[in-house]
This record gives structure tokens, sequence and C-alpha cells, in this order.
């Protein structure tokens, strides 16, 4: 790990960071070597390879306490499966995108010619800072910090999550009361493309189901299920359209 600050370059870079990051280190020295790759480092030691091992686990041990907490119907096979999403390399990754990370690198000359820095390096980089601000100021610094981007992260995935039970249940039922597998139709679209809006219905062999608006074709598709799951249980449809 660095133990100084050598140009006055790097502590501008650091400056930067710190001000979009939105928290101020201690150690300044810690916040360099989370943004030091092993292509920019002078020796493997001087890399973040080790603060990424340790932030993976701090950013895996808030997410199991928020699951814990904010969902105690859950159990531990859906608090899992949920927890995989949430601090996975993808979602790290995008979590390092929103920060621009990337920008604050210090990497090797040929990687940074480059015109796109790899999404397994900025996943490394996001896990990287969270174990520094731990290092740095404790579990009162970090926490704050990763639930910025992991509570918004938690109920994406809870919500996707039960959009594709519904779809899932749907099947199933389908299955053993028609014996047939329900086929999602497009009826309508609406909106300019960067913002489309689509009126999907649930067709099994020749019944169409009560259709539904959604904001994409997920979410249409989604309460279309949950339409045809009230309809087959006899209960109020709880997405209407106006037709």
């Amino acid at each position: 790990m660095a133990s100084e600050l050598t140009t006055t370059r790097e502590q501008d870079i650091l400056e930067e960071c710190q001000d979009v990051i939105g928290y101020r280190f201690r150690k300044p020295e810690l916040l360099r070597a989370a943004l030091t790759h092993t292509s920019g480092a002078n020796t493997r030691g001087a890399s973040n390879e080790r603060l990424e091992f340790l932030g993976d686990a701090v950013l895996g041990l808030i997410t199991c306490e928020q699951l814990f907490l904010r969902f105690p119907e859950y159990q531990e096979g859906e608090m899992t499966k949920i927890k995989s999403a949430v601090v996975s390399r993808t979602a790290c990754a995008a979590f390092s995108q929103e920060l621009d990370l990337g920008s604050f690198l210090f990497i090797g000359r040929g990687m940074r010619s480059s015109s796109e820095l790899p999404s397994n390096l900025l996943a490394d980089v996001f896990e990287s800072l969270v174990a520094a601000i731990y290092l740095d100021g404790g579990m009162e610094a970090v926490q704050p910090f990763i639930l910025k981007y992991l509570s918004p992260e938690i109920d994406r995935v809870v919500r996707d999550e039960a959009n594709s039970n519904y779809k899932s249940l749907l099947q199933q039922v389908i299955q053993r009361e028609y014996g047939a597998t329900p086929k999602y139709q497009v009826l309508d679209e609406q909106g300019p493309d960067h913002a489309r809006s689509f009126k999907i219905a649930v067709v099994v062999e020749t019944h169409f189901f009560p259709s539904a608006w959604g904001q994409n074709k997920k979410i249409a598709e989604s309460r279309a299920a949950q339409n045809a799951l009230a309809e087959i249980n006899g209960e109020p449809i709880p997405h209407a359209f106006d037709v």
C-alpha cells in the first residue's frame, strides 16, 4: 500500500475523487491504494487487490444485514438469491460507473489508451473503495456510503423477483388447469421510442385474459400475469385498463 502521495497530480485526483464520493479520508493513502490497479502499481502489494477482497466481505455483510432486517418473512434461500444479485460484479461495476471511478484510476498506459475500461476492473475498484472507507472510518462511515447504492438496488432486485414470480406462478397454474403454456401478446403500444408503454394480455389457446399496461414489456407482462391469476381465482382485476 502506498504510504505517501508523491505528486501534486495525485493529490488533485484524490481531492476530486473525495468530492465525488462524498467522503473525506483521514488517511488519503488508503484511497490512493483503492484506486491503484496492478498495471499502475510499482509492486503487487501496492495495488487494490487486497482491498478488493475486504470490500467484497463488507458489502456482503451490510447487504445480508439489510435483507435480514427489511424482509423478516424471507427464508435463507430467498435472501441468498437476492444478495447474489445485489452485490454481483455487474451491480458493482454499475455503481462504479455511476461515480465515474474509472476516471480516477491509476492504471498502466496500455489500459488507459483503450476506449472502455473492462467491467470487472470497475467492479474491483468499487469494492476496493468500500474497503478503504471501512478501514479509514469504520462501519459508521462505510454503511451510509454503501446504502446509498445498495438500497435502490435491493428494491429493484426484490421488485424484479416479484415480477418473475407472478409469471412463474401463472405458468404453473395454467399448466395444471389447462394443460397449456401461457403466451404474452402485445395488443397496443404508445409513446416515443425512448419511453414506450405496452399493453399486453396473457393468451391461453384462444382465451384472452384481462390485459394490462406497463412502462416496458417486462412490467406489462408481470401485470398481465397478475390479472390472469386474479381472473382464475375469481378476484378483482388488479391492473384494469381503459379501453
